[in-house]
């Protein structure tokens, strides 16, 4: 499996597309799992379609635009509707993909919204390549840390997709008292390594397992006890 964790929607970004063009291939299919959104944000169709349909939506054109530079064609590419998707068709949409598409928001509404149509297991059975990001590249480990911020006003850890269990990753990093204060715990209790793909300018490639760094990628490493 590939899983390709991103800060942002832009997969062509320079920095990204040499690496990314070994593995997003023309011809490939996609389905973006459009289940992150904030309630307060979506309540209804038109809510959903603001921020994922093909006319107006505000991270449509990012997300179908950044896969093109690939030579995947915007036909290739299928968002699950949480409003007018059925469980059978979401489901069938995902079957039929060879790429899994997370976005970002709320990764934990994610997961809740995956189980309500039943696709969990669906998910954790892809052998394709996955990728998201923000909320998209937390929700492809076992387990993720959210640091506070607006959306989250304290520390927390959350169930992802277990595609990914030897790390944990803090998104959009910047260096803040607050997210250093948040690796440091994750050290601490997980002992395990922590990547934070610096805002705007990292990402992280596992080819089966195998990490890669792309971009800026600060790591911060457990100290090892000695016995």
């Amino acid at each position: 499996m590939i899983n390709l964790l991103l800060e942002g929607y832009d997969a062509d970004a320079p920095w990204l597309y040499e690496e990314l063009k070994k593995y997003i291939k023309p011809g490939l299919t996609v389905a973006v799992v459009a289940f992150s959104f904030r309630d307060e944000c979506v309540k209804t169709l038109s809510d959903w379609e603001a921020l994922y349909g093909r006319e107006n939506g505000k991270y449509y054109g990012g997300i179908v635009g950044g896969l093109a530079a690939y030579g995947i064609t915007e036909d290739s590419v299928s968002f699950v509707n949480f409003f007018t998707d059925t469980k059978e068709s979401a489901a069938r949409k995902i079957e039929a993909a060879d790429i899994l598409y997370f976005p970002g928001g709320l990764p934990d509404r994610m997961m809740e919204r995956i189980k309500e149509f039943d696709l969990y297991e669906r998910l954790r059975r892809h052998e394709g390549i996955v990728m998201g990001y923000s909320a998209g590249a937390l929700i492809q480990l076992a387990e993720y840390h959210l640091s506070p911020d607006g959306d989250y006003p304290t520390f927390q850890y959350g169930e992802g997709l277990p595609y990914l269990n030897d790390f944990y990753i803090e998104v959009h990093y910047e260096g803040t008292d607050a997210q250093d204060s948040a690796i440091r715990r994750v050290l601490s209790e997980r002992g395990k390594t922590v990547y934070a793909p610096t805002l705007g300018a990292g990402a992280i490639l596992a080819d089966n397992g195998a990490i890669k760094l792309l971009g800026d990628v600060r790591v911060f490493e457990a100290k090892k006890q000695v016995v």
